[in-house]
């Protein structure tokens, strides 16, 4: 490679490098990937005059895999906040659904509570005016004395049941309007979240497309060979470990479906915050798997890690979630045999991959009363 073309890639890594830390303050990367094996570098050109200078592209080519890689990340973190903002808006949606459902309901009541109190003082009024103590009191007969006693009593116990009624029903008015009003201001809250996110996001993604454009194909083509042999250095490290030896291909049922489902989608674009039909994030693949397998599951790579069943890598099985990297940022669904199926990045498509071949976090499982 000329100094010229060098150049370009160092200015445009040096770039990249700036969006980053610009981009994603505070972001924490789990433990990096293995520097490249100098041996598994790409053969020399015939043509070149000094081996150094393949060498030297290797290290730039292997530079900006590193810097894409980071920026992907951070954008597939950025993902799943955009994700988790959109489950809570939804949860948010319908709960203030419910309290208008309510609010309507409650208002009813109250109206209807409203003409009972008025046709009660409309019938005093047609008595003359007098309350029925007065009227008791007044009458000559005896017999009507006593019956009258007990109807006294009972206008007065429904009364004051009608005018407690009245009060509560307006009191829950109140506290569902609260609630209401407390629910839109999440949803507000969720909107600025998940427009920050999406900054975010295509930020990311934008400097990764512009990085990798500035690479003629052949780089583009090594480039691609060198996160192969990355994704292969880390899958080879997991085996070697042994952990193959000791798992286990015996799936559920409903782990059988999720792999169908998962693996029958093979091919299909990645698109952040996508759940399907056509296209798919890292974890709206997961979720949407498992959905078609009759079990909901939270819809981030976070919160699946969150909230789901951890079980050992040595124990699991077809149908298990893999979490990766230190923030949980991404998952891939366990098929056996050590490999996973996933939607790995913007530009690429669901794919099976090795499951070792990038750091895990843990593994989960979605189905733990099916043992």
């Amino acid at each position: 490679m000329g100094a010229g073309k060098r150049g370009v890639l160092t200015a445009a890594v040096t770039v990249v490098c700036a969006v980053t830390v610009l981009a994603v303050p505070g972001t924490a990367f789990a433990a990096p990937t293995p520097p490249p094996d100098p041996g598994a570098t790409a053969s020399p050109d015939p043509g070149a005059t000094a081996s150094v200078t393949v060498v030297t592209s290797d290290v730039e080519l292997e530079a900006v895999r590193k810097k894409l890689e980071k920026l992907y990340r951070a954008a597939a973190k950025a993902t799943d906040e955009y994700n988790a903002a959109e489950e809570k808006a939804r949860q948010q949606t319908a709960q203030v659904v419910r309290l208008a459902k309510k609010i309507v309901e409650g208002r009813e009541k109250l109206d209807d509570l409203k003409d009972r109190a008025g046709a009660a003082a409309a019938a005093q009024y047609r008595g003359g005016g007098l309350p029925p103590e007065a009227r008791l009191v007044l009458s000559d007969d005896p017999q009507d004395f006593l019956d009258g006693a007990g109807r006294v009593r009972q206008e007065q116990h429904a009364t004051k049941g009608l005018l407690g009624e009245m009060t509560r029903t307006q009191r829950d008015l109140e506290e569902y309007a609260e609630d209401a009003r407390e629910q839109m201001r999440k949803l507000e809250a969720g909107r600025k979240v998940k427009a920050a996110a999406q900054q975010r996001i295509e930020r990311q993604i934008e400097a990764a497309e512009k990085l990798e454009a500035e690479l003629e194909q052949e780089e583009k083509e090594r480039l691609a060979r060198l996160e192969r042999q990355a994704a292969a250095r880390a899958q080879a490290t997991w085996l070697s470990s042994g952990v193959l030896d000791e798992l286990t291909s015996k799936a559920t049922a409903q782990g059988r479906e999720a792999v169908a489902y998962a693996t029958a989608q093979i091919g299909k674009p990645y698109q952040w915050g996508a759940e399907g039909p056509n296209t798919f994030d890292c974890s709206g693949l997961t979720s949407q798997a498992w959905l078609a397998a009759g079990t909901t599951i939270p819809r981030t790579s976070q919160m699946q890690w969150q909230h789901l069943k951890r079980v050992d890598v040595k124990d699991m099985r077809p149908g298990d979630l893999i979490i990766y990297w230190a923030d949980a940022s991404h998952v891939g669904m366990y098929v056996g045999d050590g490999v996973m199926v996933h939607a790995p990045r913007p530009g690429r498509t669901v794919t099976l991959a090795g499951a070792g071949s990038m750091p895990i976090l843990g593994v989960v499982r979605p189905d733990p009363a099916a043992e």
